[in-house]
């Protein structure tokens, strides 16, 4: 069968939606525009930097366009035509909420790439929140947005086990890659009239809301087992941080414990040269193997313990 070829516009910013507009390209998709979030300042010299969508997209000759606003009658006048003229926009990690005109316009409307079994994890991380929420598996889901926060009907889904150690940094580009080859599938029956869309039930939803840098603060009155989810979940952003004296530490690794304790949750209750073991609520124990303190270089804990005496019944704490 001949592959149908479709006019579409990409709208994606980080490094989630590259892999989805490379698979569109490979396919032989028109794509008339990539919209992508303007330049931004990145790490601790604020340096200038472009999305990877609109690299990806540049490298390729792509038009791009970098509104700073989306929502203003100016974005309207500029954008609605362009979308008016295209099968369909193809939405990943875009980044900010589409109104409602941007919605309606395309032949197909806005079809989405988002990174969970919907409708659980709406929002606007799901990829952390099913790893902090101990999920054995995830997946992608393509989507025919609505007015709704991922509320649409689903097109098409497909899934993924997640690994018992497996951080967010780890998943995000397995679902990347799953959501991409999703995609071109998705478009290929939706223009056969090969998809009927599956209207979500919304008794089953749960949310993904957008993360904050105080999600990271760790709370030891958490099982050790939940803690250790949130450290792989929220790795590389927030991290996982906690005191010791008033000291920063990032908690970069670490293990539920074998054993008890009846130790008050946050403190010391073992060292040796390769971790140290920190009280949890139930008696249950966080074997630390890897930290950073602050303003230096993650570290194994051998080498933190080199600089830093910890003994037992110390305790972290806010």
């Amino acid at each position: 069968m001949i592959r149908q070829v479709m006019k579409l516009i990409f709208m994606g910013t980080p490094e989630f939606a590259v892999p989805s507009l490379k698979k569109l390209i490979e396919a032989g998709h028109e794509i008339q525009a990539v919209i992508t979030q303007p330049d931004r300042p990145v790490g601790r010299r604020q340096v200038i930097t472009p999305p990877p969508v609109k690299l990806l997209a540049l490298e390729h000759g792509l038009r791009v366009m970098q509104p700073e606003k989306i929502r203003t009658a100016e974005a309207r006048e500029q954008f609605e035509p362009l979308l008016k003229s295209v099968d369909a926009c193809v939405v990943a990690a875009y980044g900010k909420i589409l109104p409602g005109w941007m919605l309606e316009a395309p032949r197909l409307g806005c079809i989405n790439v988002h990174s969970s079994l919907l409708p659980k994890y709406r929002g606007a991380a799901p990829i952390n929140w099913a790893i902090v929420h101990g999920e054995r598996e995830t997946g992608v889901t393509i989507m025919q947005m609505d007015a709704g926060m991922d509320t649409g009907a689903v097109l098409l889904q497909g899934s993924t086990p997640i690994g018992e150690t497996e951080t967010a940094l780890e998943l995000t580009p397995r679902l990347a890659e799953l959501g991409a080859a999703l995609l071109i599938e998705t478009l290929e029956k939706l223009e056969r009239g090969a998809l009927t869309p599956q209207r979500q039930n919304d008794a089953e939803a749960s949310s993904a809301p957008i993360l904050k840098r105080e999600d990271g603060l760790v709370d030891w009155n958490l099982k050790a087992s939940e803690i250790v989810n949130r450290i792989r979940g929220f790795a590389p952003f927030p991290g996982s941080h906690t005191f010791l004296n008033g000291q920063k530490i990032e908690v970069i690794k670490a293990s539920a414990g074998v054993g008890s304790t009846t130790e008050h949750p946050g403190t010391i209750v073992e060292t040796s040269k390769d971790y140290f073991a920190v009280a949890c609520n139930g008696g249950t124990l966080l074997r630390v193997s890897e930290v950073q303190p602050a303003g230096k270089r993650p570290m194994a804990v051998r080498d933190f313990l080199n600089g830093v005496r910890l003994t037992t019944g110390m305790r972290f704490g806010e």
